[in-house]
């Protein structure tokens, strides 16, 4: 796709995809830094000829060339104003595993997780592992000199480089290994500089900032891949690279150590480190609170406000534990807990690895940004250097969570910096810093590189004669400079180009409240930083988030390429119009789970439909919005008359033409209506007959009726009453038929889907009043009442009081002391976790229940493809069937044919029985299925 008249040249020449359109410049105008430069065309290079064609065109024609991964830079190295070439989409392959020489071959664009999987079928792992390692590429870590826990035993990424082939700024190919003589100037270049190479650099692990010339000495074995790792894109174009594997430690042990604060942990490094650990992890208590504040709970610790995570290693668990005991004595901990089971030692260190994306939050809530991001001093100074920070971020009033690599002193923070307010202050601060961190001998960057977030203050920590050495380097390779400008060599300044400055207030428009982003849609869509978990490889995990994104393996398609967008629509950039825009959005779910699983808790479902609402109030819309958006209301007149709508809805030619004349894809079947409305069921049920209301209203539950369930599957509300009437509740429904609005929701109309709120708080406000429970059947309804209500209806109490009443039926059972789930009365159970439920509900309740009911459970983690309106609408059947494919189809081909099917949600059941032709039951259903089940 080509906007740009100027590069349809380029578009001829290569295979791969070129983009320049507005969308696509969006989505590639930042990383995971504070940076925005939006390029001027999207390469996705399918050969290494792209490349090269590419990289020509770009000198031909005065343009720059940037090389990016999966974009999760936090420096800025990922980003510039020419043509950026993803490698990620196509140039992704694992070339070759040698298990006896211990060495893989690999593609640029490889993700890490993905070596780790092919590496360990042959007992082996690649070294470094960063917290992004799900999603970040072999290309990006070769670029940044990634490290990650386990470079304390096992080395950065130079240490492991054996060969890389390069492209150079002239388009030259170049095979870098040991070695000068691929260079032309190289070995005169050394000799030249030696005196620099031997006391400027290379003095300490994690000195990262600048180049790693060190590897040229003759002594460090003239080792030319190795200085090329770290130079961010400047110096060449990776096409493919032969790196060292290690072997899996036989047996490991993760021992916690807790102290007063961080400084105190920093001081013990060196008793640490003499038990030859292979990683060694810190964390701050204020970012233990922020991980349990977002998930609930956390694992045991020991006492301390701040605490190692030390692993350890043996020829077998005995020796792993000896080690890990001895290593507790020689320390000055004040507590301590050794791990030997590696289910509880997994969720450990799920702190640290959430805790790296949740710190972009402050322990209050406030957004906290990188930029002094990976600062390094030699470990032995650490908790000196560590104090003095802490002085440094109070005199600029600055607050952030603290983490990282203590035993290679290497320290992670996210600062409340005010880059938006006061971007002079911001650079004030910069500078202050890297004086500090060069007072204690440190390095600018441990492990992420300069790009545009330091590369101007490598003035501080490096005289002018270093600085020239790394541009007479830069100079051998690219003696144009048309390689990722800006970086390392002739920087651009840190404050300029900042994402945040200059951005209006965009106030509400009748749409969300936005109340925990001060009330500004443009804050909350900025809540993406680009981490891009939402990126991340599931193929072996299975995940929620993004479910479109694992269909295409598109930017597009992502959370953060959406809010990328988004972000230029809050700027002003983009019309919230736009074709842009809208493409963006096409294909998001409104499933909602970024909302939980985004570290930063990006919503794309509630931006979503803030921007249609913006796009199409007192707008003519499209017509599905009609059709799927006032589905409850169409459903109430059909109801009515059941059998005559499932008679039309039967008669195919029919169904065909009324399907697309909605909006709605004909290849769905149309979900056939009960013969009788749940609502008029309700009215025969003995259970719910005229009774006294008791005094004490929280023995009376009110059992929220949904469209859904009252139109098409009442008989999950009936087995929920018989249910509740047997623990001894009196079961009450809304006087009047109402609703939670969530189909208006979902298309954008949110005037209409508060006035359908607002008759909802007044019907239920009574009972709220009186102490009752709100339980919901519905996952999707129930979600809205419990997460969306206080937003849409910000000022008017009763919504958060609601909220607060609102219970799934597993919250609801959980909370019975007298009742007890039937143990293991079925066999096997595949369970399909709604995705709102995941998000907004949690799941938790359920799984305890499933895991004493049956004796095998597959859980399905994954979204159904089908997420309501999504799957409906024309144009989204193919996708939504892909997404199904992630998930929920496999796992019911791989399910026993006496398997049961649990999904609450009605599209999940929708999405089986049309696909893979499984009944579902809801948990309320399988519940009546069981023996003593009252009837």
């Amino acid at each position: 796709m080509t906007d740009d008249p100027m590069v349809e040249a380029l578009a001829v020449r290569i295979e791969g995809v070129l983009d320049t359109s507005e969308r696509r410049r969006a989505e590639y105008a930042s990383d995971a830094s504070n940076y925005r430069v939006a390029p001027r065309a999207v390469v996705f290079p399918r050969t290494e000829d792209d490349v090269a064609a590419t990289l020509g065109f770009a000198a031909e024609n005065g343009l720059s060339v940037t090389a990016r991964g999966a974009g999760t830079s936090v420096a800025g190295n990922a980003i510039g104003p020419g043509l950026v070439l993803d490698f990620s989409r196509h140039m992704n392959r694992i070339l070759d595993i040698d298990g006896a020489a211990g060495t893989a071959r690999v593609q640029p664009g490889v993700v890490l997780s993905r070596l780790q999987r092919a590496a360990g079928r042959h007992g082996m792992r690649f070294g470094p592992d960063p917290s992004t390692q799900n999603r970040c590429t072999l290309g990006g870590m070769i670029g940044n000199n990634a490290c990650g826990p386990h470079a304390v035993a096992w080395g950065r990424t130079g240490d492991t480089v054996r060969e890389l082939r390069i492209l150079d700024g002239t388009g030259v190919e170049r095979v870098l290994a040991d070695g000068l003589a691929p260079i032309p100037g190289m070995p005169e270049f050394t000799t030249a500089n030696l005196a620099v190479l031997r006391t400027d650099l290379g003095r300490f692990h994690r000195q990262a900032s600048g180049y790693a010339l060190e590897h040229l000495l003759p002594e460090r074995g003239s080792a030319l891949a190795k200085s090329f790792v770290g130079t961010e894109g400047t110096c060449g174009l990776l096409l493919e690279a032969a790196v060292d594997l290690v072997a899996l430690p036989k047996a490991t042990v993760l021992t916690v150590l807790g102290y007063p604060d961080m400084a105190s942990a920093a001081d013990d490094v060196t008793a640490v480190m003499a038990s030859a650990p292979i990683a060694v992890e810190g964390i701050d208590a204020r970012l233990v609170d922020v991980v349990r504040a977002h998930h609930g709970v956390v694992p045991e610790l020991p006492r301390g406000a701040g605490w190692l995570f030390v692993e350890t290693q043996g020829v077998d668990a005995a020796e792993a534990v000896w080690v890990a005991e001895q290593l507790v004595r020689a320390t000055d901990a004040v507590d301590s807990r050794i791990v030997t089971n590696p289910v509880a030692a997994a969720a450990l260190w799920r702190i640290r690895a959430d805790g790296a994306g949740l710190a972009g939050r402050t322990a209050d809530g406030r957004p906290a940004w990188p930029g002094w991001e990976d600062a390094a001093v030699p470990p032995q100074r650490l908790g000196d250097y560590l104090r003095d920070f802490g002085e440094l971020t109070r005199d600029h009033g600055v607050e952030g969570l603290l983490y990282g690599h203590i035993g290679d002193g290497c320290i992670h923070v996210r600062l409340d910096l005010p880059i938006a307010d006061a971007p002079r202050r911001f650079r004030a601060f910069l500078y202050d810093a890297a004086e500090l961190v060069v007072r204690h001998d440190g390095s600018l960057s441990g492990e992420h590189g300069d790009g545009r977030a330091r590369s101007e203050l490598l003035s501080v920590m490096y005289s002018r004669e270093v600085l020239e050495v790394f541009a007479g380097y830069k100079a051998l390779f690219d003696p144009n400079g048309v390689l990722n400008p800006g970086v390392a060599v002739d920087p651009r300044p840190v404050d300029a180009d900042l994402r945040l400055v200059g951005l209006p207030r965009v106030r509400p428009e009748g749409g969300f409240a936005f109340a925990e982003d001060s009330g500004d849609f443009g804050v909350a869509v900025h809540r993406c930083v680009g981490v891009g978990k939402c990126r991340a490889d599931t193929s072996a995990t299975g995940g929620f988030m993004c479910p479109s994104y694992l269909a295409t393996a598109d930017e597009k398609d992502s959370t953060r390429g959406r809010a990328r967008v988004l972000q230029e629509a809050a700027r002003g950039a983009l019309d919230f119009s736009s074709d842009a825009l809208a493409e963006s959005l096409d294909l998001c779910l409104s499933c909602k789970a970024c909302r939980s699983d985004c570290p930063a808790g990006v919503d794309v479902a509630t931006y979503k439909a803030e921007a249609l609402h913006r796009r199409y109030r007192r707008r003519p819309r499209p017509i599905d919005h009609y059709s799927l958006g006032w589905l409850p209301r169409w459903l109430a007149v059909a109801s009515r008359m059941p059998r005559v709508a499932n008679a039309l809805a039967g008669i195919a030619p029919l169904r065909r033409i009324g399907l697309r004349a909605a909006g709605i894809d004909p290849r769905r079947p149309v979900p056939a209506l009960a013969r009788r409305r749940f609502r008029r069921i309700w009215r025969d049920l003995d259970a719910a007959g005229p009774g006294q209301e008791p005094e004490d209203r929280s023995r009376t539950v009110v059992l929220w009726v949904d469209t859904f369930t009252d139109t098409f599957d009442p008989e999950i509300a009936v087995a929920a009453v018989r249910l509740l009437t047997s623990l001894g509740y009196l079961v009450r429904i809304t006087e009047r038929r109402v609703c939670c609005g969530l189909t208006w929701i979902s298309t954008g109309q949110l005037d209409g889907a508060r006035a359908q709120l607002r008759r909802t708080v007044e019907e239920l406000d009574e009972y709220v009043r009186g102490g009752s429970v709100v339980l919901g059947l519905e996952p999707s309804c129930t979600a809205v009442l419990r997460g969306d209500l206080p937003e849409l209806l910000p000022d008017d109490p009763r919504a958060a009081a609601t909220a607060r009443a609102v219970r799934t039926l597993a919250e609801f059972l959980a909370e019975q002391p007298n009742w007890r789930p039937p143990e293991s009365v079925t066999r096997r159970v595949v369970v399909q976790p709604h995705c709102h439920q995941h998000a907004v509900l949690g799941f938790d309740a359920d799984r305890q229940l499933f895991a004493r009911m049956a004796d095998s459970v597959t859980e399905v983690t994954g979204c159904c493809g089908l997420a309501g309106n999504f799957g409906m609408q024309s144009g989204h059947y193919d996708i939504s069937v892909s997404v199904a494919e992630n998930g929920i189809l496999p796992a019911l081909r791989a399910a026993e044919d006496d398997a049961v099917l649990l999904a609450d949600g009605f599209s999940c059941r929708t999405q089986a029985a049309q696909l893979a032709g499984r009944r579902g039951l809801h948990l309320a259903q399988f519940l009546a299925g069981q023996r003593g089940f009252p009837t």
